[in-house]
């Protein structure tokens, strides 16, 4: 079984404090787009917010469960943990909720690579990775991600097995790699409207 959680807790300073995951892009919000991508190749969706009034938020969503977060402050970790408790799949996908363009085909290829690896990350360079739109193995978080004092994304990828995938070779699935696009103000929705 597959899984994916998205995490929506974050406090969009960048954005004004606007919700980014109800910006509109061609007719549809951020969420209801990665959701419809995340659909294609997963068997179960978790929201993970910052805390039950967010959770409220989304409830006008069908096939999609939200979780708040249980440690509190810890940023996209708390979101992390609080997914990973939830989602039932052996492999996860974890996606931030300001990346409206995923593209299902190359979250697939992502998990054609899984094999016996803890994690499989796109990786731009050495040190430049994108751990929020990645490939995780559910028992891999757990082990970290239940000790306390783990609350660095960071360390959580230098403790695993990961198999990075380079972005050239997601090229030939994401030309323009789109999939990547996360949007944080205003302006850069602005931006992306205009093509």
């Amino acid at each position: 079984m597959r899984s994916a959680i998205i995490l929506v807790g974050g406090e969009a300073r960048r954005a004004g404090g606007q919700e980014k995951y109800f910006f509109s892009y061609n007719g549809k919000t951020f969420i209801e787009h990665i959701l419809g991508a995340l659909r294609e190749v997963v068997d179960e969706i978790v929201l993970a917010a910052k805390d039950p009034a967010q959770c409220e938020r989304f409830s006008h969503l069908d096939g999609v469960r939200c979780v708040s977060d249980i440690r509190k402050e810890i940023g996209p970790m708390g979101g992390l943990h609080a997914g990973v408790i939830e989602v039932r799949g052996d492999l996860v996908v974890v996606v931030a909720c300001d990346m409206p363009c995923i593209n299902p085909r190359v979250i697939e290829h992502l998990f054609s690579f899984m094999d016996d690896y803890d994690a499989v990350i796109p990786s731009w360079k050495p040190g430049m990775i994108e751990p929020l739109h990645a490939i995780y193995r559910r028992e891999a978080l757990l082990a970290y991600l239940e000790q306390p004092e783990h609350d660095s994304l960071h360390e959580m990828v230098g403790s695993m097995r990961v198999r990075f995938v380079g972005i050239d070779e997601l090229r030939g699935l994401d030309p323009e790699l789109k999939t990547f696009t996360n949007v944080n103000k205003i302006e850069e929705l602005e931006r992306m409207k205009r093509g």
